[in-house]
């Protein structure tokens, strides 16, 4: 995958050997969600431009080789980006034999994938998986230009990778008709590898989102925005009621329209443009004046387009004539105390002897949130 697959020059690739047992995935460091492995003269300007893009939208964190400088030995910040990794998506291509590199960080992946535990997805991209899998045809042309003076002991270690790989169950770019759901398909596949911790401990939530989706649809090809404290108060204070409809426009333009940093020159271009498309806007802590200069914006979106805004308040959306209203109600007294548990003792229920404490922390609490909340 490196830049540095262009090269002829022959790097040792030395890494020391880690017992199975040595690491678990759950003390392993992770660095990035997704290691890709590719050859760049076949997919980085095309297929690659297009995931990585998918995978960033999704939050999913992954490594880029475009800092590695040419001089960089593989034996460094690749070595420590796949081990660091919790998946490793392989996408062989017609020429991905026929760099040195990209052998060399498979041969790694798979030893990952045996003594980490490390999850290995595959993507076949025009290219026959029998030639990978015995390195006939050009892949296996290519593949033995490769193994030109390299030792027969070298030569084995790829091939024994190439035959590991080529096994796994993966996509194959031949069986879609659309690239665009292909790497939809294989983003969500990487979505529902990653580990699902964080949102557990989002103590029901569960609950809350099958009420929101009761009350609306959502389309998937619709626009998206979120915008976390649209800006903070004390800025917008000095604009009039037109500069500030004006400000949040713009800011929700640039959002939706992917222009983050960048000021659009026409907001009726804008307006125009999304005339077109379904959008969803998420508005966290809308107040009174804020929704009152996004009115003229949310009239004007395409019919079927979402907007979801959320405020402390409700008389905040009652003045506004917002009617269609979902209060998150308190936690129940489990909830409190699930809750409670992770907060103190980072699991979801409280440790041997502590369960009458806990309990009695959580009604404790209670009436602090039912005054903070009222």
């Amino acid at each position: 995958m490196s830049i540095l697959k262009e090269s002829r020059t022959d790097y040792s690739f030395v890494h020391p050997f880690i017992p199975p047992s040595s690491l678990s995935s759950s003390t392993r460091q992770y660095s990035y969600d997704v290691f890709p492995s590719f050859s760049g003269q076949d997919v980085r300007r095309s297929f690659l431009s297009h995931f990585l893009e998918e995978l960033k939208n999704n939050g999913i964190s992954t490594f880029i080789d475009d800092g590695i400088m040419k001089s960089e030995s593989i034996n460094s910040e690749l070595v420590k980006a796949i081990r660091e990794s919790r998946i490793a998506v392989v996408i062989l291509s017609k020429n991905y034999a026929s760099s040195c590199w990209c052998l060399n960080e498979l041969q790694l992946i798979m030893e990952c994938r045996f003594t980490l535990g490390q999850t290995v997805m595959t993507i076949i991209y025009d290219v026959d998986p029998s030639d990978v899998r015995n390195q006939t045809g050009d892949f296996g042309k290519a593949f033995e230009e490769t193994c030109g003076g390299k030792t027969e002991e070298e030569k084995q270690r790829w091939r024994k990778a190439l035959i590991e790989v080529a096994v796994i169950a993966g996509e194959h770019s031949v069986s879609w008709a659309r690239e665009a759901a292909m790497i939809s398909k294989i983003v969500m596949d990487v979505s529902n590898e990653l580990p699902s911790s964080d949102f557990d401990r989002l103590v029901g939530i569960d609950t809350h989102v099958e009420h929101m989706k009761s009350m609306i649809c959502l389309e998937s090809d619709e626009l998206k925005f979120y915008k976390e404290n649209l800006e903070e108060t004390h800025k917008l204070l000095t604009l009039d009621h037109i500069g500030l409809q004006n400000h949040l426009e713009n800011e929700i333009f640039s959002g939706v329209l992917d222009h983050r940093e960048m000021k659009i020159p026409d907001l009726q271009e804008a307006q125009f443009r999304l005339k077109n498309q379904r959008v969803l806007l998420i508005l966290d802590d809308v107040c009174s004046w804020e929704l009152q200069a996004l009115e003229n914006l949310i009239q004007d979106l395409r019919f079927g387009s979402k907007v979801i805004v959320t405020n402390v308040n409700l008389n905040t959306f009652r003045r506004n004539g917002i009617n269609q209203i979902y209060k998150v109600a308190l936690p129940s007294s489990e909830e409190a105390q699930q809750i409670f548990s992770y907060s103190a003792f980072g699991q979801s229920s409280p440790p041997r002897g502590y369960m009458e404490h806990a309990t009695e922390v959580a009604k404790l609490v209670a009436p602090f949130h039912l005054v903070s909340r009222s």
